[in-house]
């Protein structure tokens, strides 16, 4: 790209991060236990993060495909931060298409 012109609008950046066995943990929904072990992390406009929790059902099947609040844990927030800063770097190291 030329330097006159204003950078490209990113509309979204968001990354998957698969939780660690030890971090993992169960929450319920509609009745149904769901264990969490995926993590969707999203870089904010401002600057922040946001983070949403997935993941299956406890009893088996498909389930439905719901968020859940990730905990305020510290073990937590360090994986998304660290997480986030990893996926900078990769974003950064790009070789193209």
């Amino acid at each position: 790209m030329s330097g006159d012109l204003d950078p490209p609008e990113v509309s979204a950046l968001a990354i998957n991060v698969t939780v660690p066995q030890a971090l993992r943990w169960t929450d319920t929904r509609r009745g149904e236990e769901f264990q969490l072990t995926t993590l969707n992390v999203r870089l904010l406009p401002d600057g922040h993060l946001a983070v949403k929790a997935y993941g299956r059902p406890v009893a088996g099947g498909r389930g439905a495909y719901v968020s859940f609040p990730v905990p305020d844990e510290p073990e937590l927030a360090a994986l998304v931060a660290d997480a986030a800063g990893h996926a900078g770097r990769l974003w950064a190291a790009h070789r193209g298409l």
